[in-house]
């Protein structure tokens, strides 16, 4: 078993304050694969102020020092690539293709993408050509407090840590406690790089201890957070004691509005998008929403696709999806889909109880529901796991009201060849994100929500931007 005690510390691996030790779970075979610390708030007080005096010159540091050492970390976690991916696949279970060309791939992603706009931002620049005598200048907010979540460990990690960095900012992660092992990695690369001292700290611990100790701290600036909504409002609420900046991505429950005129693959695209990561993306497409006319063939395919849909160890190669990552997520996804039967969805495929020949780890059956209505627990209620529901719709106005009845409001997905229809529902879907006929999101296109999906907007120079305050200048010359 690993020895991730440590946190590391203006600098330095250091021993905790802390005693208090729990193990990193491996989903898979459900047994302890390392233990780590979790930190108290005498640990958080230590890495606050070692990011509070790194501050005060890491601020100041010129663009090209940020890039050269950004430049050097990227190098760097490529050699680690193989080393990430591997630990992946351990903390959280993501199987051994996925993990590398997904997890560790949009780790990498996001580095090189902040890279490329940290050398084209202009820190300071003219208020415009009316008024030549005003300056914007963008400084950093300060020192961060950035809290990650299990599910896709290091490109939420990149997504905050390096334009945290881009900035000019200081910070403190606190990883998941469930999946911290590739952050740690991360912090041997930022080590590795000699970043100033003070710049980078990690302290690993869970929410109601280490997370409320760093997020209520006095001499945190800015919380930028990802994870589930109900956390988000807990997070707020400390912020708002003293005007902290605050960045939040949040839940979703996305729309799949799938027109009779959409592409032959549309269906079991949908599916898959649905199923990949073992249902635990934020962004997934959870309801599908299916035109009458084809409503019954689309039942028909989905029951086909998942039922030969693979569920697998996560070491062995492959395009399949592996086990979620509790024992207490398994028991919430299993009360839901159960939720869903009670409430009178027909079950599809799937259903209750762990797949064949799979009877140790996490693992959950891909599962569809159809005829769900829209209020329906199963379509209201953020899963986190590899469950379809299944709506039928008669029109575009139907299909666009149904898809913004909800709490949420991160990505809607539109399937059609109607090049119109796909902009006029794409303009009326209420979220941050709209993914036409499987193009995806750009790496550096804004990511975040509406609503209930939080506040702010991350990768690119959107996000970029979200470590960054702006002072106007009078009187320049």
């Amino acid at each position: 078993m690993l020895d991730k005690k440590n946190f590391y510390i203006n600098g330095e691996w250091i021993k905790p304050n802390s005693a208090e030790e729990i193990a990193v779970v491996d989903p898979a075979t459900e047994e302890d694969c390392a233990v780590i610390t979790l930190g108290n708030k005498i640990d958080i007080d230590m890495a606050v102020k070692a990011a509070k005096n790194a501050y005060e010159l890491w601020a100041f540091s010129s663009k090209e020092d940020r890039i050269k050492l950004l430049e050097k970390l990227y190098e760097n976690y490529k050699k680690r690539w193989a080393d990430i991916a591997k630990a992946i696949t351990l903390e959280m279970g993501a199987p051994k293709d996925f993990a590398s060309k997904l997890q560790a791939g949009t780790g990498a992603s996001h580095i090189k993408s902040f890279i490329r706009y940290l050398k084209n931002f202009e820190f300071e620049k003219p208020l415009g050509d009316h008024a030549p005598n005003q300056r914007l200048i963008y400084e950093p907010k300060g020192v961060c407090a950035l809290i990650t979540p299990w599910n896709w460990p290091m490109n939420q990690v990149c997504l905050k840590v390096m334009p945290a960095m881009a900035a000019g900012c200081t910070m403190v992660l606190k990883p998941s406690e469930l999946a911290p092992l590739s952050s740690m990695i991360l912090a041997e690369i930022v080590d590795e790089v000699k970043f100033p001292k003070g710049v980078f700290n990690l302290v690993n611990g869970d929410g109601a201890t280490t997370g409320d100790a760093l997020t209520s701290h006095p001499d945190i600036n800015m919380i930028s957070f990802t994870g589930s909504t109900r956390a988000g409002a807990l997070i707020s609420q400390n912020a708002a004691k003293d005007f902290k900046r605050v960045s939040l991505e949040l839940g979703g429950k996305g729309a799949n509005i799938i027109f009779k005129d959409a592409d032959p693959e549309a269906i079991e695209r949908g599916a898959f998008r649905c199923f990949r990561n073992s249902g635990q993306s934020c962004n997934a497409p959870t309801r599908m929403l299916v035109e009458k006319s084809m409503y019954n063939e689309a039942i028909g395919r989905l029951k086909k696709y998942t039922e030969n849909f693979e569920v697998g160890d996560p070491k062995k190669e492959g395009e399949h999806i592996g086990p979620v990552i509790s024992e207490n997520q398994f028991k919430k996804i299993q009360a839901l889909i159960q939720k869903g039967i009670d409430e009178g969805a027909k079950l599809v495929a799937g259903g209750t109880g762990k797949p064949d020949g799979l009877d140790k780890g996490y693992f959950v059956k891909p599962t569809v529901f159809a005829d769900v209505n829209n209020n329906m627990e199963v379509a209201r209620t953020e899963i986190f796991g590899p469950v379809l529901s299944v709506i039928p719709f008669e029109t575009e106005e139907d299909a666009i009201k149904i898809a913004n009845d909800t709490t949420y409001g991160l990505t809607n997905y539109i399937q059609s060849q109607d090049h119109d229809k796909v902009k006029r529902v794409a303009r009326k879907l209420r979220s941050g994100m709209v993914d036409v006929n499987g193009a995806g999101i750009a790496v550096d296109a804004p990511f975040g929500g509406f609503k209930h999906s939080g506040i702010g907007r991350e990768a690119g120079e959107f996000g970029l931007e979200e470590f960054l305050e702006v002072k106007a200048v009078g009187g320049w010359s």
